[in-house]
């Protein structure tokens, strides 16, 4: 592995695997409770059978299908849902159509991910703190509130930006995972008979033994070691494939499996370390120091969901699902350093008030896992599809990934049961934003279709600005102006009016549109592409992929530098941009009044354009509009 193979693969450790990583503070207690009901203590088929369903739904849900199959369905080596609905084209659905119920479909998928982010952090640090109990059971008072404040300084941390610690995450879970290890080997050692765990058999033998209702119970339980794989998906395009699936297979399988296995050891040998196995496999001396490591392990895992969080939402707004919302660049170096302020407290207020609602990981644990199984599965069926589209076989796509869907959906079966003890919390998160999402993109698509009706063609002032019919020419005024505009073609809204109340135009004017595009980034040299109008007028078109930020000054100025553009200053330019008001009608359009009124709510609250466009401000000017919707 070269170089910077190797830096890629040890930065993996800290933003991919630390979810998962901290699994094994509660994955393994939880699947051997489930298992032994209503006994006091675990039977050796028990913590074996619980053991042995852990490490095959490793093998499967994350080294099989994760992996080696999921990864491949990169959209130019960006991975996630958002990526693979624009690899799928879904953002061009249309009402009627069969992409407007995978649009559904993958939004929901997405929002699952709001629903994760907003349980990970608290069942994980939550989990870290519970081992001050072990060694001091009149502790068990202060975990909570010590939960509470690792969290809020945690969410408190994030308008700082991560870039100068984020550099340390690697080394710290790459130490953590060696202590995984470590202690397990120490378990291994105390009941070698554990090992009986890695024949299949050992898990189905004790399900089918045990019952329907048991081994829902233990595979619901279980499903908690695999939460975090997704995230093997969704950061590649940080990483790359291949560093990605090296941590993996070279550290951190091996690791986790070690410390179930070891876990399971200590259950044989001291059946008793049921209440918290993880650190009971660690010395006396050492649960108190190991209580620090676990919580600094858990704020990692934390943050790699909430800048996974922020990477999301920038990506749903780029692509039309979400309105435009402050995001603050908090590395000038790294593109991917985002921090959006509005998500980052709406996920504090989810992650602190599931701590509260919960108030242990054993009632989190019942919250847990029903959203990421739910992700899994329609990660699985989008993945076909793109394969199918890609041209492999439909037969072999079918049984491949139909295969891996009938496990997603026992997996999901299992964590539904668990439905109304604490299920519902992170489903109704993820409801509530695919909800918002998908108002927001029928509201924008009629918004859209309604500017476009309301737009004059761009020959009509071309043709004003020579003389007219009557022989009156618009005067033209001794200044540059850039109009920003949400379509390619016609007149801005805010030109027409300004043309309209003033009788007049300025000398040079450039008619600016963003566009975004369904890959993740897009080559410097596809960015500016100019037309020439006439009479001292151009349109000025920018191309962004969806993982990046755009720049209207920039997108100006790298127009200029390729001598696309002549006879503007961009020191002295005004970007005029309409600030839209939008009114709720009664018209029959299929979409309700209500949902009108809360799309005009969402439009009214999002940010400025100019502002998110990185528009300097003395150089902007709004123009108000109101539009009947």
């Amino acid at each position: 592995m070269h170089r910077f193979g190797a830096a890629a693969s040890l930065g993996a450790l800290g933003i991919v695997y630390g979810d998962i990583g901290t699994s094994p503070l509660y994955a393994l207690k939880e699947a051997v409770k489930a298992a032994m009901a209503p006994a006091a203590q675990p039977e050796a088929a028990a913590v074996i059978g619980a053991v042995s369903v852990i490490l095959w739904s490793l093998i499967l849900v994350v080294s099989i299908k994760y992996a080696i199959l999921i990864m491949r369905a990169d959209n130019r080596g960006e991975g996630g849902i958002v990526a693979m609905l624009a690899l799928l084209r879904a953002r061009e659905a249309q009402p009627g159509t069969w992409r407007v119920g995978l649009l559904v479909f993958g939004l929901i998928g997405a929002a699952l991910l709001y629903g994760d982010g907003a349980i990970t952090p608290a069942i994980s640090v939550l989990s870290a703190v519970e081992g001050l109990k072990v060694d001091a059971p009149s502790l068990a008072a202060f975990v909570l509130p010590i939960t509470i404040v690792v969290l809020i300084v945690l969410f408190l941390a994030q308008r700082f930006g991560t870039g100068s610690i984020g550099r340390i995450f690697g080394p710290i879970m790459l130490v953590w995972f060696a202590v995984l290890a470590a202690l397990g080997v120490y378990g291994i050692a105390k009941a070698p008979e554990i090992l009986q765990a890695v024949n299949p058999w050992a898990a189905l033998g004790f399900m089918i033994h045990a019952g329907p209702a048991v081994s829902f119970a233990i595979l619901g339980a279980a499903f908690l070691a695999v939460t975090g794989g997704e995230a093997m998906y969704a950061d590649m395009g940080h990483f790359g494939a291949t560093p990605i699936r090296v941590s993996w297979f070279a550290v951190v399988l091996p690791c986790l499996v070690l410390n179930y296995f070891g876990q399971g050891g200590l259950l044989l040998a001291e059946p008793a370390s049921i209440d918290n196995p993880f650190y009971q496999l660690a010395p006396d001396w050492l649960h108190y120091p190991l209580v620090v490591f676990a919580t600094a392990a858990t704020v990692i895992a934390s943050q790699a969901i909430i800048s996974g969080a922020f990477s999301l939402t920038q990506q749903s707004i780029q692509l039309g699902f979400l309105p435009k919302m402050h995001l603050v660049h908090t590395a000038s170096e790294e593109i991917g350093q985002i921090y959006l302020p509005v998500v980052n407290w709406l996920l504090a207020a989810a992650t602190l008030g599931a701590v509260l609602a919960f108030g242990s990981s054993d009632a989190l644990a019942g919250a847990y896992g029903i959203a990421v199984s739910a992700l899994m599965a329609i990660t699985t069926v989008l993945a076909a599809l793109v394969a199918i589209q890609w041209g492999f076989p439909p037969v072999a796509v079918v049984a491949v990934n139909g295969a891996f869907f009938l496990i997603d959906l026992v997996f999901f079966s299992a964590n539904a049961v668990k439905l109304l003890e604490g299920g519902w919390f992170p489903l109704l998160l993820a409801l509530v934003v695919a909800f918002l999402m998908l108002t927001w993109r029928r509201g924008n698509h009629l918004l859209e279709k309604q500017r476009a009706e309301m737009r004059e063609p761009e020959s009509k002032l071309v043709d004003a600005c020579g003389i007219n019919a009557s022989g009156v020419r618009l005067l033209r005024l001794p200044t540059s102006a850039a109009y920003l505009s949400a379509g390619t073609t016609g007149l801005p809204l805010p030109l027409s009016h300004f043309v309209r109340t003033n009788r007049a135009v300025q000398k040079r004017v450039l008619l600016i549109s963003a566009v975004t595009t369904e890959r993740p980034r897009v080559p410097l040299e596809k960015r500016a592409q100019v037309v020439p109008l006439g009479q001292g007028i151009d349109r000025l078109i920018l191309t962004y992929g969806f993982d990046e930020a755009p720049s209207v000054p920039e997108g100006l100025a790298f127009a200029l530098d390729r001598g696309l553009l002549e006879d503007i200053d961009p020191e002295n330019i005004t970007y005029i941009v309409g600030r839209e008001t939008v009114i709720p009608s009664r018209a029959r359009d299929g979409f309700a009044r209500w949902r009108k009124k809360l799309f005009a709510f969402m439009a009214r609250n999002s940010e400025h354009t100019a502002v998110y466009f990185g528009v300097p401000t003395a150089q902007a000017v709004e123009l108000g509009l109101e539009i009947e919707l």
